[in-house]
């Protein structure tokens, strides 16, 4: 391990993950380190273009050349590249949102997100994170790795209620990680959000492990959840297998086998 590098990227992670603008005691609060380090950390990444400084409040924040890093991800990983058409075409059909996330540990991660035209959840934007435990690409993702691991994971979550509808307690994450393994799909009603109703299915890598999730969302005024989950379920656990098994030649929607 670099340390010097480890701190640096620290202290970039500790910038992503302000709201606002912080000063140079606030990142030593945070990072636990002293002013003369904090010091040399923030200049460098200033001269390297990642951090910029208000000249009269004296506080920093990411510049745009920090989206370097998540633009070359989104530009080069595989399987976004090959879930593309089967989004835009589950987008077309549906008229509804339409998300892939990836699994960081007790968080998942948004990497790809079609907003519907009725506007819904417009604050949830490509690096969004939220917790494995309560939403339905997490139960979805877990649901497929053996037990001991799914509980490992939701063993470190910081379970609790956030809304009145949020199966948080571990009996009940069991049951539902039971449901979505039958079902092949996982659901999460309000559990985050009020009027979200999301219906997720896993995403394979060629070793048949949960890579990433599948997600449709709709909105509950518009829906219940049992028409919600009649009408999409079966769209999103089709267009989940059909990423999943492009990794093997399969064809895009709208090619013709030959």
């Amino acid at each position: 391990m670099v340390r010097s590098v480890e701190k640096a990227l620290n202290v970039l992670e500790a910038f992503g993950s302000s709201p606002t603008p912080m000063s140079l005691r606030d990142l030593g609060t945070m990072l636990g380190l002293d002013k003369s380090t904090t010091q040399r950390f923030t200049y460098t990444l200033e001269r390297l273009g990642y951090l910029s400084k208000d000249p009269e409040t004296r506080r920093m924040s990411l510049t745009v050349k920090a989206l370097n890093f998540s633009y070359g991800y989104l530009r080069t990983h595989d399987l976004l590249t090959r879930a593309m058409p089967y989004l835009i075409h589950l987008s077309r059909e549906t008229e509804e949102t339409i998300n892939i996330t990836v699994r960081d540990d007790t968080e998942i991660v948004f990497v790809s997100r079609f907003m519907s035209r009725h506007l819904f959840n417009t604050d949830v934007t490509i690096g969004t994170r939220m917790p494995v435990y309560c939403t339905a690409p997490g139960i979805a993702m877990l649901a497929q790795m053996t037990r001991a691991d799914a509980l490992d994971v939701l063993s470190r979550c910081d379970c609790r209620p956030i809304t009145p509808h949020t199966t948080w307690r571990l009996p009940d994450l069991e049951k539902k990680l039971d449901e979505s393994m039958a079902r092949g799909y996982a659901t999460a009603f309000e559990e985050y959000y009020h009027d979200d109703l999301s219906i997720s299915a896993p995403i394979f890598d060629t070793r048949r492990n949960p890579a990433a999730a599948l997600t449709l969302s709709v909105s509950r005024s518009r829906y219940t959840p049992q028409e919600a989950e009649e009408r999409f379920a079966p769209q999103v656990i089709a267009a989940a297998r059909a990423i999943s098994q492009s990794g093997h030649g399969m064809p895009s929607p709208g090619t013709r086998r030959r």
